[in-house]
């Protein structure tokens, strides 16, 4: 069964979710060319904990650490630790955080310094493709419509969408029914009712769609070792609109000010 949440607990799930922005807005203003991911990671933690609520990820399914900062080729599940940022990496830093029951789940890629161009768009339309995603995430379409959307946007460009990952439902629970694919048929699989909460997620990459896992049993990365971006918002479904959970606005504004990120 799929669950559905009531009104009072969509608002605890989006706490959650904003929480995760907050603490991602933090990262992002000390992002630069020679930062530790370890030290975003510790930052985050942190920043978690002093706002009352716990890191989702930690310990889960054993987990090391309170983000996924997955560099490059890396596609998702990277573990932090010394390896120093540079310029031109492109981070995809994946947050979540468990407060009142409810998790929040939330995706960002970054740009350090000068990135190259064509690296740029591949972000810049990995998040286009997020939005024409929950635009049809409302009540009566399909799980395959959300999937259809961001491959049919995507595959225009020449990119490839990530098999092996979906996004899924969210609430007391970090992983809930249903599966959420990237990729898809209009009018294909279970329909959509209000109140169901998901994270949608795509990972898109530059080269091929195949991925490998690295030798610590987490960091998935492109088979070709080209770049990959993840982007990942916290939606309820709504009749003629998706409810928006989290925001991007408290990192963007971070970015603003930062001047050693690509804007």
């Amino acid at each position: 069964m799929i669950p559905i949440k009531s009104e009072n607990e969509i608002l605890l799930l989006k706490e959650s979710s904003l929480l995760v922005g907050k603490a991602l807005a933090e990262v992002a203003k000390i992002m630069k060319s020679g930062v530790k991911t370890i030290t975003l990671d510790k930052l985050a933690e942190e920043y978690i904990r002093d706002n009352g609520a716990v890191p989702g990820f930690k310990d889960y399914n054993g987990f090391p650490n309170t983000l996924c900062i997955s560099i490059n080729e890396q596609v998702v599940h990277g573990i932090p630790g010394s390896r120093e940022l540079k310029d031109g990496d492109v981070v995809s830093i994946d947050c979540g955080t468990l407060m009142n029951d409810f998790y929040g789940d939330y995706a960002y890629t970054f740009a350090v310094g000068e990135v190259e161009e064509n690296v740029l768009q591949l972000i810049k339309r990995t998040k286009e493709s997020l939005y024409k995603a929950i635009e049809v995430a409302i009540t009566g379409k399909r799980i395959g419509d959300i999937g259809f959307a961001v491959q049919n946007y995507v595959e225009g460009y020449g990119y490839s969408v990530v098999r092996d990952l979906v996004g899924h439902g969210l609430g007391k629970n970090l992983h809930e029914k249903p599966e959420v694919p990237n990729y898809g048929r209009r009018g294909n699989g279970i329909k959509l009712k209000e109140r169901m909460t998901l994270a949608i997620e795509p990972m898109i990459n530059l080269g091929v769609k195949d991925v490998v896992q690295g030798r610590d049993g987490w960091t998935i990365r492109t088979a070709d070792n080209l770049p990959s971006a993840h982007f990942e918002h916290n939606v309820a479904i709504r009749h003629n609109k998706a409810e928006m959970l989290s925001t991007y606005e408290f990192v963007e504004e971070a970015i603003k000010n930062n001047i050693n990120i690509n804007h």
